[in-house]
């Protein structure tokens, strides 16, 4: 294996219980790495985030450090100042 997405791609063929826990992480940090993005493309520190959210300002930064998961509630609070919308789909495993 050559780089870290054959890697990620030979432990989800042989592993779905790995897979899973892979395809949470590579979820989680789109929807962080947009939130961060998107606050950097306003010029918008995690200061100004925070205080327009109304939410500590450590929170902001736990949250784009990964050291934790935001709760629904918490990340809509910091999406809609940003402009950003969340949006649910079906899955391609369900197939329905």
């Amino acid at each position: 294996m050559k780089t870290w997405n054959d890697y990620k791609s030979h432990v989800k063929a042989v592993d779905p219980e790995s897979k899973v826990d892979i395809e949470e992480a590579e979820n989680l940090a789109a929807i962080v790495g947009a939130m961060i993005e998107q606050r950097k493309a306003l010029g918008i520190s995690q200061r100004e985030l925070a205080a327009i959210c109304g939410i500590p300002q450590s929170s902001v930064a736990r949250i784009e450090s990964f050291k934790t998961t935001p709760n629904l509630d918490t990340l809509l609070k910091i999406f809609q100042p940003l402009g950003l919308k969340l949006t649910v789909s079906v899955s391609k495993q369900t197939g329905r």
